[in-house]
């Protein structure tokens, strides 16, 4: 898939109404800090169409950006945010399910998680909630940069165990710095829109 163009199209907040549903969805999800909005830019060839942070918990909305025109990648609140409060937490929870539950355009979920560090419980949590309901997981193991190459294979392996996934779950390492995992990520997405 050659990313032609792609913008900012739609920002839901917790009291937002979700847009009409119209073209297929791919959501991408993951803890805050763990690198969606540099991995959101790096996908699409873009320096600061999601906004990045040094601080964490920057997304507090449900954003939407149109791809080629074809279809929606939406980006999700991150979760397990320490410093928000419980309140705050349980708002962005119930806006990232809300939206989870009740999409029939959704296609699959993209769960980023850390290639540094086993999943926390917040990330097998979503993970088992991707599958409960039935939809598609693609596991994308961030900063894969910030490792040794003979770290890789083994780190892999317990992001694997620790969610639980399925030998046929697809685990895409990927760096945004150097954009490896860049091609298969965007073949993998092209795929679910055919």
């Amino acid at each position: 898939m050659k990313i032609k163009s792609s913008e900012l199209r739609t920002v839901c907040g917790p009291t937002s109404k979700l847009p009409a549903e119209e073209l297929p969805e791919i959501a991408f999800a993951g803890r805050s800090n763990v690198g969606k909005s540099s991995l959101i830019n790096s996908l699409l060839n873009r320096k600061n169409l999601a906004r990045t942070s040094s601080s964490p918990g920057k997304t507090v909305t449900i954003n939407f950006y149109i791809i080629n025109e074809m279809f929606y990648l939406v980006d999700l609140p991150g979760y397990g945010y320490a410093k928000a409060s419980l309140q705050e937490r349980a708002k962005w929870g119930k806006m990232i399910e809300k939206y989870l539950s009740t999409r029939d355009v959704l296609r699959a979920v993209v769960l980023l998680v850390d290639i540094r560090h086993a999943p926390t419980k917040d990330d097998v949590m979503m993970y088992e909630w991707i599958v409960a309901n039935g939809l598609k997981p693609i596991i994308v193991a961030t900063k894969l940069d910030k490792i040794k190459r003979s770290q890789k294979d083994k780190n892999l392996k317990i992001v694997r165990e620790t969610l639980g996934a399925e030998k046929d779950v697809k685990i895409v390492p990927y760096s945004s710095e150097t954009k490896a995992g860049r091609d298969e990520l965007l073949m993998i997405l092209n795929e679910l829109l055919v």
